[in-house]
């Protein structure tokens, strides 16, 4: 049984890396549970930030997709990279470690963020995003 969840982890896990990669928030966010339980590790002071509208915690599929248009308006597509070292997989749970390298669209500033992404997936659909970034490389890029 376990061996069947975690299959089916590992395969809603790297659609989601696919489906991110292809650039399609609305198809990304089909993946969401509803709800879902999404939060990042950045002070709640600096969540909604102008800069950085797509920092705060989500809850629903509509929040998936807008979190992912967010992210694209506000860095050059033509510089962006994400590069997977691992994914990790224990039944419903899922760790996915890697480097993220963007460029703010507004102050031209590339920057690279480390990260790990801790998914829970149930009945084939996300309920937990739950992502730890290096966010004093981001709001650097992102500081004026």
């Amino acid at each position: 049984m376990t061996t069947a969840i975690s299959t089916t982890t590992r395969a809603v896990v790297e659609e989601l890396l696919r489906r991110i990669g292809a650039g399609d928030p609305e198809r990304v966010a089909e993946l969401y549970a509803e709800p879902s339980d999404w939060k990042l590790n950045w002070p709640e002071s600096e969540h909604g930030r102008t800069a950085t509208p797509w920092i705060r915690h989500r809850a629903s599929r509509a929040d998936a997709a807008a979190h992912f248009r967010e992210i694209g308006e506000h860095h050059l597509p033509e510089e962006a990279d994400t590069r997977i070292e691992r994914i990790l997989v224990d039944g419903e749970e899922a760790v996915v470690l890697g480097e993220i390298r963007q460029t703010a669209r507004s102050t031209g500033r590339p920057y690279r963020a480390r990260f790990a992404l801790h998914l829970t997936v149930e009945n084939g659909q996300i309920t937990r995003h739950h992502i730890y970034e290096d966010s004093l490389s981001v709001a650097k890029a992102f500081t004026p």
